[in-house]
């Protein structure tokens, strides 16, 4: 009696199952471990419910960005240069004033970041804002 040897082809689909199980294991554990750089915008710390901040209203400063992204201070066209400075002499004679920003809800998105980025470069501790027209 002759026995024949069958020989499998090396291209054979099922000869490399495992691999591919296995290379599909190793794709979903590392995108699992990975670490993702997620961009969290401005960090605020938000007062409690139970400890509400009383502010004095003569430390508000008032400012607001108009629809063309002009800032204006109490009613005056102000520069970004010239925020700076008006920040820091109203942070000399009220250290704890209140920044209160008035937003038209047309003004650009990179205006709003600017002048939130002055606001936090100078350590203001206050900060509020509001969009234009709400009360």
């Amino acid at each position: 009696m002759i026995k024949r040897f069958i020989r499998h082809n090396a291209e054979d689909a099922g000869s490399s199952g495992s691999l591919n199980d296995l290379s599909f294991l190793l794709i979903i554990f590392f995108i699992v471990i990975a670490g993702f750089n997620v961009n969290k915008g401005f960090l605020l710390n938000l007062p409690s419910k139970d400890k509400p901040i009383i502010v004095n209203t003569q430390d508000i400063m008032k400012c607001s960005l108009t629809e063309a992204g002009e800032v204006l201070v109490d009613g005056k066209k102000v520069e970004m240069e010239e925020l700076t400075a008006v920040i820091e002499e109203k942070l000399k004679t009220w250290p704890n004033m209140t920044f209160l920003l008035e937003i038209n809800p047309e003004t650009h998105y990179q205006k709003v970041v600017d002048v939130i980025s002055t606001i936090r470069k100078l350590k203001v501790e206050n900060f509020s804002f509001r969009m234009a027209g709400e009360k």
